[in-house]
């Protein structure tokens, strides 16, 4: 069988956890935080799992 690739703009966005799951960042996080709130702020800062109608696709894309 011939090697998978890796999709390249996957893997600059998302990360396998130690279980096979896909996780996220946030969007927003970026700029223009100075009209928002700092509870806000440090939740946009954290990874979170990718949504489950999503798993699937996102695994195809990151195989290794």
């Amino acid at each position: 069988m011939p090697k998978l690739k890796t999709h390249k703009g996957a893997a600059k966005r998302f990360k396998k956890t130690g279980t096979g799951k896909i996780v996220r960042g946030h969007a927003f996080g970026r700029h223009i935080l100075t009209s928002k709130p700092r509870k806000r702020k440090k939740k946009l800062h954290e990874q979170v799992v990718a949504d489950k109608t999503n798993q699937h696709e996102l695994r195809l894309m990151l195989p290794y």
